[in-house]
């Protein structure tokens, strides 16, 4: 094993938050929807921070900014749904994505059992209790149980986010596996 100082890992100048996030929009993620908010209250955001994290436990991470009005409500409710986009969604995540966000009693939704609002035209959906809630810097890391899924629009292409824009999944690759 090859041991490396601690100096090496260092960078020699701060980095910058726009050169962070333009390398990091190199990334292509899906796009999905927050949700939360009981009774009648309900919110959303959109958001590209999102993983798996395990399948047992069933377990997904989300992140959001400090400052998010969805924060409170999802603390409130104590849970959140992640809604994954379709397509022909584009204009819900960018109505979610600004800080004037788009109203959710606009935007056609119903809710699960547990009373948390759920994208009707979504691809899918993961209905999640919070588990945990972690510090990041100046986002916080929302770790969530899932406790329910469904994924009614299966047939539907998914919206992927690219460098900055909403885009379209291209071709699939062919596999290099034998």
């Amino acid at each position: 094993m090859t041991s490396v100082s601690p100096a090496a890992l260092h960078p020699a100048a701060p980095i910058e938050g726009r050169q962070l996030r333009t390398v990091c929009g190199n990334f292509a993620t899906g796009v999905t929807v927050i949700t939360s908010g009981i009774g009648d209250e309900g919110a959303g955001a959109t958001v590209n921070s999102f993983t798996s994290v395990s399948l047992d436990p069933p377990l997904v991470l989300i992140c959001l900014h400090e400052n998010s009005r969805l924060l409170p409500v999802i603390r409130r409710s104590g849970g959140f749904v992640v809604n994954l986009l379709t397509l022909r969604q584009a204009p819900v995540a960018w109505a979610f994505a600004g800080r004037a966000t788009a109203r959710l009693d606009e935007t056609p939704h119903h809710r699960t059992g547990n009373g948390l609002p759920v994208l009707s035209e979504a691809l899918g959906h993961l209905e999640c209790r919070v588990a945990a809630e972690y510090d990041g810097g100046d986002h916080t890391i929302l770790l969530g149980e899932v406790v329910g899924l469904a994924a009614p629009a299966e047939e539907e292409e998914p919206l992927v986010f690219f460098q900055g824009s909403m885009r379209e999944l291209g071709e699939p690759v062919a596999s290099g596996r034998r």
